[in-house]
């Protein structure tokens, strides 16, 4: 076929034909990449909705008790313990009782001498025995009188008269009697006895020293303790108090005894709370009978609690804290927050016990991240919650 030769209208078709696949083969192609587009797009903003929902680790309140006690400082006191002062002025005369020394009830440790009381009390001796011979004559002089009432030779008024000064007589008798048996008594003290078997712990005075009666004008010249026994005095916050109840035992750690316990038991409360601290005192009996212990140390007492219920715990990193008061993070059914207010029982460190706010079967969000809301929508994380334990709460090592 020559080149001026027309083309046959077969070729024509066939170049039609083609380009009609090819514009289908074309559309094809962009159309499926403008899907793929779509697709990929969908899924970046899935994911990125996904990340924009925070995921958060949640544990379900430990009701068990992970510490049903309470360390609190305390104050041994002797069981018993007399300020000796002096009941008569005067200066001391000797002593013979040191500080730790053991002394009985009614040993005398020390004398006074008291110069003015001795001549007060020969004063009223000598007093005595002029209203006693006065009384006598007075007695004496009656019943002669009265042997002459017969006689008419004295009155009936002069008997009245003489039976008056009598009676006068024997009440200045009794007077002076009582007199001298309050100098004596006041004579006594003049020896300082021990009021009880026990130690001396204070001695605040020495030979010569100037002693005043009373208890007003100075330090006690001793201090005797009984120590077989002593009080253990603790101050308790009032929430605890009634989880303490009489009879309770108690554990006594003392410093200078760093590898020993000593066992008390709650004797007494004051049942009353201290405006100033919001305490309430409470005694402790503690035995002393090898005398080991000193009254006046310092002693770190762990009391036993009795609850009726054992209180729900949390991890502490569950709290949240700010303008709204103490809350935490619980997770509803829906996967929504919920923020509840909670009041403490005891800060145990790691762990909280609650006192009220939420219940056994509360989610409890373990670390609120910041931001969250009532309402947010969370993903709940790991493995199923399970209810918090000390051992699980405690920190890795390493």
């Amino acid at each position: 076929m020559s080149p001026t030769e027309p083309r046959s209208p077969v070729s024509h078709r066939k170049l039609g034909i083609f380009g009609v696949v090819a514009l289908i083969a074309a559309g094809l192609v962009v159309g499926t990449g403008i899907r793929a587009r779509e697709e990929q797009g969908s899924r970046l903003r899935e994911w990125t909705d996904d990340q924009a929902v925070p995921s958060v680790a949640v544990t379900q309140p430990s009701a068990k008790a992970l510490n049903a006690t309470i360390d609190l400082p305390g104050r041994l006191e002797a069981y018993y313990r007399a300020p000796i002062f002096a009941r008569v002025s005067g200066y001391l005369k000797s002593w013979s009782a040191d500080i730790g020394a053991r002394v009985k009830a009614g040993q005398a440790i020390a004398e006074i001498e008291a110069p003015d009381l001795d001549q007060q009390l020969l004063q009223a001796r000598a007093d005595l025995a002029s209203q006693q011979a006065s009384a006598r004559l007075s007695e004496a002089t009656l019943n002669r009188r009265k042997t002459l009432v017969a006689s008419n030779f004295v009155s009936a008024q002069e008997i009245d008269e003489r039976t008056a000064d009598l009676s006068n007589k024997n009440a200045a008798v009794n007077s002076g009697k009582a007199n001298v048996e309050r100098l004596e008594a006041l004579a006594g003290y003049k020896k300082i006895t021990a009021p009880f078997d026990g130690v001396v712990t204070a001695r605040d005075t020495d030979v010569g020293a100037l002693i005043n009666a009373g208890g007003g004008s100075g330090p006690a010249m001793f201090v005797i303790s009984d120590i077989t026994k002593l009080r253990v005095y603790v101050n308790v916050p009032q929430n605890y108090v009634p989880a303490i109840k009489i009879g309770a035992k108690a554990t006594i750690a003392l410093p200078e005894y760093p590898n020993r316990t000593f066992q008390a038991t709650v004797e007494a409360s004051s049942q009353a709370v201290d405006v100033a601290s919001g305490t309430t005192r409470m005694q402790l009996g503690l035995d002393n009978s090898n005398g080991e212990l000193m009254p006046g140390g310092y002693a770190s007492v762990k009391l036993n609690l009795q609850r009726d219920s054992a209180p729900l715990s949390i991890p502490a990193s569950a709290l949240i804290f700010n303008s709204s008061g103490l809350r935490v993070a619980t997770v509803g059914t829906d996967d929504k927050v919920l923020f509840k207010p909670v009041t403490i029982a005891r800060d145990l460190g790691r762990e909280i016990e609650l006192a009220s706010g939420i219940t056994a079967d509360d989610r409890v969000i373990t670390a609120p991240p910041d931001g969250l809301s009532d309402g947010d929508a969370v993903r709940v994380v790991g493995a199923k919650a399970k209810p918090a334990t000390a051992s699980e709460n405690q920190a890795p090592k390493g």
